[in-house]
């Protein structure tokens, strides 16, 4: 009702302050479902927020509110929580890789400098918008949101443009039996 509330006044050339889409016990629920879920406390107002925005989102294209937004609320807290404990676990992951190149890089120069040499050449065989990205990812050390914003180009193409330039070094590199 907020929404269509905004719209009208909108219309009619006033412009209000946005409404909250979750009323305070609302609120108090997506923070009772994060909590339980495992997200830490330093990340649940983050968590409020994304609900909040995913509810506006949902308005803004048009679609019908949620007969229940406190349940539909809960539900998407629910896979936010998910989504916050698979992005963790991820991390862990690619620290546990990182830690291991670290101790590979110690025990053997020679390696090493073969394997620098090959991701270089790779890199060379690389398209120049593949390249890039890769660069500006794992060099610079620039996130997906700060590349699409340096480029002028969404965060979707950044990403598959990522995800492919580090599936062909991959190949090139397993092909030349470097890795």
């Amino acid at each position: 009702m907020a929404v269509l509330r905004r719209k009208a006044r909108r219309a009619q050339g006033v412009d209000a302050p946005v409404d909250d889409p979750l009323d305070a016990a609302q609120e108090r629920r997506v923070r009772a479902v994060l909590a339980l879920g495992g997200v830490p406390q330093a990340d649940l107002l983050d968590g409020v927020q994304q609900v909040r925005l995913r509810l506006l989102e949902r308005a803004a294209r048009g679609a019908e509110a949620p007969r229940d937004v406190s349940a539909w609320a809960a539900v998407v807290a629910s896979n936010l929580a998910m989504d916050w404990h698979r992005a963790r676990r991820r991390q862990e992951r690619i620290g546990e890789r990182l830690a291991s190149l670290r101790q590979m890089e110690h025990t053997s120069g020679d390696d090493s400098k073969v394997l620098s040499l090959a991701v270089a050449q790779g890199l060379d065989e690389l398209p120049d918008a593949q390249r890039q990205v890769l660069v500006l990812r794992f060099y610079a050390d620039l996130p997906v949101r700060g590349i699409a914003e340096e480029l002028g180009i969404p965060e979707g193409t950044v990403k598959s443009r990522l995800h492919t330039a580090v599936r062909a070094l991959r190949a090139r590199l397993h092909e030349d039996e470097v890795v």
